[in-house]
């Protein structure tokens, strides 16, 4: 019988996402491709540094102690397929249990999400990202400076997610980027009762809330909604996650407040959200990526005022 990924949450991930190849990669984006092979080469018996996704991966793999796989995680690089041999090779040393991975040398290696059926791409570059978030895959680009997560909570996958444009879709921001803050709280008073569409990040609060009640886990999952919505404009995402039937441990409607105070002490292993400045903010003090989705990313949005 032929191998299958049927039934696991399948994470792809990029060396620079999952290793830190900062280093490494300068060479390679001055365009010298031989130096990189050389240096990655040198650098075999060498373990790279855990980079900003590594405790995210590390912990979903923590799943799989029983007897049912139900986390993969893919390499899925532009490395080329030598320099693949490092990243293989830092995996062991880590004890991560990563045994698949496509190496593209330069190409975009996006198009291999859907055979994968991948449920999560992280990459480092944002053409990547947006091509998967295109084809319908939740994707966010990693900020590689991003401060590491904490080790305060081994036994506990925590995770953040922004909500317009991130877990729900982009309605309620654009009626904000044309209308301002007043016509937003108006939009979601008269339509309080009606859930949000899904945002591209939906799938993956579902998997994990599945993944949540794998029985004998040792590793438990935690969950944030942190926006910058405030009353009224709280009720319909609370209902429309009520609607789906998908729980989160905390939620936090900070009515514009910057987020990373907050984030910092919520300690994620992972944050993603859809605002370049709040991600920027955010990566000082937690793991962080941004979901390029949704109105702020359209061509004509570039510039327009950040959301509350």
């Amino acid at each position: 019988m032929p191998a299958s990924l049927e039934g696991r949450l399948v994470v792809a991930i990029s060396s620079r996402a999952l290793f830190d190849f900062e280093e490494e990669n300068r060479i390679f984006e001055r365009g010298d491709d031989g130096g990189y092979m050389q240096l990655q080469l040198q650098r075999l018996e060498q373990p790279a540094r855990p980079g900003v996704a590594f405790s995210l991966v590390h912990k979903l793999l923590a799943f799989n102690e029983g007897a049912l796989p139900r986390v993969e995680v893919v390499m899925l690089s532009r490395n080329d397929p030598v320099s693949g041999l490092r990243v293989f090779r830092s995996c062991q040393h880590y004890g991560l249990p990563i045994e698949r991975g496509v190496f593209t040398r330069g190409a975009s290696p996006w198009r291999y999400l859907r055979p994968l059926a991948a449920q999560l791409f992280l990459s480092a570059n944002e053409a990547d990202v947006r091509s998967a978030l295109a084809a319908g895959v939740p994707a966010a680009r990693v900020y590689p400076q991003s401060a590491r997560a904490t080790d305060a909570n081994p036994d506990e996958l925590r995770i953040a997610f922004d909500g317009d444009a991130v877990l729900f879709g982009d309605e309620a921001e654009r009626v904000f980027q044309a209308g301002g803050l007043s016509a937003f709280h108006r939009h979601e008073a008269e339509h309080s009762a009606r859930p949000l569409p899904p945002g591209p990040f939906k799938p993956l609060l579902a998997a994990l809330h599945e993944l949540r009640r794998a029985p004998g886990a040792r590793m438990h999952i935690r969950t944030a909604l942190v926006t910058a919505r405030s009353a009224p404009a709280h009720e319909r995402a609370m209902r429309t996650l009520m609607d789906w039937k998908i729980e989160v441990d905390e939620a936090m409607f900070l009515g514009g407040l910057p987020k990373g105070e907050f984030l910092r002490e919520f300690e994620p292993d992972f944050f993603f959200d859809d605002q370049t400045g709040h991600v920027v903010q955010a990566a000082d003090h937690v793991p962080a990526g941004l979901v390029a989705a949704g109105v702020c990313h359209e061509p004509a949005a570039q510039g327009a005022p950040m959301k509350r």
